[in-house]
């Protein structure tokens, strides 16, 4: 795919030197986020066995806030002058993690999974909110906010690998 035409306007008082390395930072977290409420979906219609439906019902509040997220990194993508691509084979070709394995799987095998998930997603956003503080606090500050919900998202999936001593089951 061909890299697409950049406007040559940003956000009055950003430079576009800034915005370039910021439309940088929130296409990564963007293709993230795409894949997050993917592997979510994914999740939720191959779980199977004890607990079931608390996971099964938990996960489609977290694909519609996933999916809010990704539709507000895309507009702050446009906002800042870029194009926000979000087509599947582009989608693919930029990330850089490998796909999630697992097919129809018992309850703590996918949470154990989504996990390791969530681990490389939060990580993720907080490097890019900690880069953007230099770059766009209007950018960073959205980043923050959702990482508090990623972060939340993560405790509910933790809350059922956790043991009664505080240890994470996997």
């Amino acid at each position: 795919m061909a890299k697409p035409k950049k406007a040559s306007f940003t956000a009055p008082g950003m430079t576009n030197k800034k915005a370039e390395k910021t439309i940088e930072l929130l296409d990564d977290r963007m293709v993230a986020l795409i894949d997050l409420q993917l592997t979510l979906k994914h999740i939720h219609w191959n779980v199977v066995g004890p607990n079931f439906i608390g996971v099964h019902e938990m996960l489609d509040p977290q694909v519609e806030v996933v999916r809010e997220m990704t539709d507000v990194i895309a507009e702050r993508i446009a906002t800042l002058g870029g194009v926000p691509v979000g087509t599947p084979k582009s989608i693919v070709e930029r990330r850089r993690w490998e796909d999630y394995s697992l097919g129809k799987a018992l309850v703590n095998d996918h949470l154990a999974a989504l996990d390791e998930v969530y681990n490389g997603v939060n990580e993720d956003h907080r490097k890019a909110a900690e880069k953007l503080s230099d770059l766009d606090p209007v950018s960073e500050d959205m980043l923050i906010s959702q990482l508090a919900d990623l972060e939340q998202f993560q405790w509910f999936v933790r809350a059922h690998l956790e043991s009664a001593s505080g240890d994470l089951k996997k």
